[in-house]
């Protein structure tokens, strides 16, 4: 299409606009125009749109939804405004209690520099007296040979300065006297007074970097955050721009929270990135600094400072002292930045945690573990396969442990996974089995079922794998284990069995992804890159902001964000929480209590109560089938199978021979009948393992009927001499 050059009008977003085309380049077969507007483009926002804000009563509702309390809270609840007035008397009390005791030494410091304050004070008053101040202009006069100048500035002086000799001269006599006559009558207050006088006198004699009042500084305090200090912060790290503060900086709990929208096309998830260099740009320690995105719009920031450094808080977890714990609810298990208490419920999922070596698993998993263990009826299986003995503090109570990473401890921690799944099958026919009243929400395990029918020991199972990326990767025993924790951590939750899975190598070979896509409860702690994080805490969660890059491992004895880390059940409730640390002596004594507690409730069991570990038979149809097959054999017909396979293992096998009268008492139509059904129960169990059956015909057996090859089975598994 060709445009005259000059050729007015068009419609641009369907509003008639003023614009002119002007021809610039015509090339074989194409032409190109520049728009030229006669005149600025017109607003196409209608008014209706503009003025379109909401009722009056709609926005003023908005406004309460969001507008602070009237009453600080420290007005509107007793107990929070005593423990106010409690502080800022103890306060008090300590500082003037502090300063009272150490008036001698401030006492002592002052006389000693009384010399130096007299000599300052001598010669700022000679200077005085002799009227230093006008030498300069003196001088000038006399080098410019201004006769008349000099003599008036000379006269000037002379003017001043006697006065000034005559009274500092009877000052100095008066002052004497006066001291001669004071010691005579009244020579204690006089010494009181000199020493008063001294120690004036020595005031003037301090030193800048010295000073004489002990002071006491917390170094963990930090300075309050205005919004000078946040912008030029923002800008020295890269944030180009005007930022703008939605609301005024306000107190959040143990420290200050500003609201920030970034400039546009700004990001709130760069700051998460960028945590570090916030924080070196407003000079305060990383552990201060949590800044997180808002949940208005990308560019809405919310950074909380912390008025204390977290790590320098002790929060002691609550149930140190005392108390119990009822694993099918919920319990303490960390604090957020703000020392808010997270409580966290397990029953009913599983659980991820991963993360560097320093980050901090052992306290976050030990934490669930001491849980464990102040429930009378929570059964623990603990494999350390870390071999560091963290959890030897709950081994006296723990239905299973293992503690090692060598291959005995992994093929253990594989034998446990299938003790684990044998127990969830025979709770699953138990659930089965029950009245749909007491599952009115489903057929899963809970405290009232568990309460309810107690012989059928429904109580909570805690199994806890640490550092499990040691068995997955086992060169012998890691696909197996693959196999049996993907069955487990799919439905082991929903019948009382907890999975708890901790490791410090969060990747696709170490945890595989049947597992770790089906883990509930996640908690990331200090990692290294995007493929990490999302591993362990869910795809796409390092794209929305969840990144627990920003967190840093401890590095000697700086604990750093050891224990911190991102905890998530879902996208939309991860938090960043720190688990509470428990040092070990205060873990051995928790383990006490839950010893105490069990031996009371008669609950002990397992490895706790000396029984002996009973191995799960992990053969299959597979491994049956080739210990019953008849040596240089290449077919044998099902029938003949199934029949000696009943014969070898009647407590497995044995129904399958079940008929409603004796064979020999069939017909052949019969015989064959049942030989058809035994042949397809055969055929449907070695499916599972894709074993195939197919017609075969053997001339000196029974003729042509279904059958199996050797060739189509699958080798056979090596089974230890005491797994039988």
């Amino acid at each position: 299409m060709t445009i005259p050059t000059g050729s007015h009008g068009a419609l641009i977003n369907g509003t008639e606009q003023p614009v002119k085309f002007n021809k610039i380049k015509e090339d074989a077969g194409s032409e190109t125009y520049a728009l030229e507007p006669e005149a600025p483009p017109e607003p196409v926002d209608t008014p209706e749109v503009a003025a379109d804000s909401g009722s009056w009563i709609g926005q003023r509702r908005a406004y309460l939804d969001s507008a602070p309390p009237v009453l600080p809270s420290w007005l509107r609840h007793g107990a929070e405004f005593a423990d106010n007035v409690r502080w800022a008397v103890l306060f008090y009390a300590h500082f003037c209690t502090f300063h009272a005791v150490r008036t001698p030494v401030y006492l002592v410091r002052l006389i000693l520099l009384a010399p130096r304050g007299a000599g300052r004070l001598i010669v700022r008053w000679g200077r005085w007296v002799a009227d230093t101040e006008a030498r300069p202009v003196e001088a000038k006069a006399a080098g410019t040979a201004d006769i008349e100048a000099w003599l008036a500035l000379s006269r000037e002086k002379s003017r001043r300065v006697r006065p000034r000799r005559i009274m500092s001269l009877t000052l100095a006599l008066l002052s004497l006297v006066t001291v001669l006559v004071a010691s005579l009558l009244a020579p204690v207050p006089t010494v009181a007074a000199a020493v008063a006088a001294v120690a004036l006198i020595g005031a003037h004699g301090r030193r800048v970097d010295k000073p004489i009042i002990t002071r006491y500084l917390s170094i963990h305090l930090q300075r309050p955050l205005d919004s000078e200090e946040l912008a030029r912060a923002l800008e020295e790290i890269g944030i180009k721009g005007a930022v703008r503060f939605v609301a005024p900086i306000a107190i959040d709990g143990p420290g200050w929270l500003a609201q920030v929208d970034l400039p546009g096309g700004t990001l709130a998830d760069v700051l998460l990135d960028k945590r570090k260099e916030l924080a070196g740009a407003m000079r305060r320690p990383l552990q201060c600094v949590w800044p997180s995105v808002g949940s208005e719009h990308p560019s809405r920031s919310n950074i909380w400072v912390a008025k204390k450094d977290p790590r320098n808080i002790k929060r002691p977890w609550p149930l140190l002292s005392g108390g119990t714990v009822d694993m099918y609810g919920e319990f303490p298990y960390g604090v957020t930045p703000k020392g808010d208490v997270v409580l966290l419920a397990l029953i009913g999922t599983n659980v991820l945690i991963g993360g560097v070596m320093g980050s901090g698993k052992t306290s976050a998993v030990m934490v669930i573990a001491l849980a464990g263990a102040l429930d009378a009826t929570c059964e623990l299986w603990i494999f350390e396969l870390k071999g560091s003995g963290d959890a030897e503090s709950v081994k006296p109570i723990c239905h299973r442990y293992v503690q090692g990473d060598d291959d005995e401890h992994c093929e253990a921690a594989l034998e446990g996974a299938y003790a684990l799944e044998a127990e969830m099958k025979r709770r699953k026919k138990i659930v089965a089995g029950l009245p749909i009243e007491d599952v009115p929400t489903g057929r899963k395990v809970t405290r009232k079922i568990a309460a309810k029918y107690p012989h059928l020991r429904l109580h909570p199972v805690l199994a806890i794998f640490d550092e499990v990326h040691t068995l997955f990767e086992h060169p012998v025993y890691g696909k197996e284990a693959e196999a049996v924790f993907a069955r487990l951590i799919r439905k082991a939750r929903a019948y009382g069995i907890i999975l708890v899975l901790t490791t410090q190598r969060p990747d696709a070979k170490s945890i595989p992804k049947k597992v770790s896509d089906n883990a509930i409860v996640r908690f990331c702690l200090a990692i290294t890159g995007h493929v990490a994080n999302d591993l362990v805490l869910g795809t796409g969660m390092y794209r929305r902001g969840v990144r627990a890059n920003i967190f840093e491992p401890a590095e000697g004895d700086d604990p750093k964000d050891s224990g911190t880390g991102w905890l998530a059940r879902s996208a939309n409730s991860a938090k960043i929480v720190r688990a509470y640390f428990i040092p070990q002596a205060d873990a051995r004594d928790v383990g006490k209590r839950g010893y105490a507690l069990r031996l009371a409730a008669g609950t002990l069991s397992g490895e706790a109560a000396g029984e002996e570990v009973a191995r799960v038979d992990r053969t299959t149809i597979t491994d049956h089938v080739h210990a019953i097959w008849p040596d240089a054999a290449e077919t044998v017909h099902s029938h003949r199978l199934v029949e000696s396979l009943a014969h070898f293992m009647p407590e497995l096998y044995g129904a399958w021979l079940d008929t409603e009268k004796p064979m020999g008492d069939m017909t052949p139509d019969e015989v064959r009948e049942v030989r058809t059904a035994r042949s397809t129960t055969l055929s449907a169990a070695l499916k599972v393992h894709k074993v195939p059956t197919r017609q075969i015909t053997i001339r000196e057996c029974c003729g042509g009927a279904k059958g199996v090859r050797f060739a189509d089975l699958p080798a056979p598994r090596e089974i230890d001499e005491d797994d039988d």
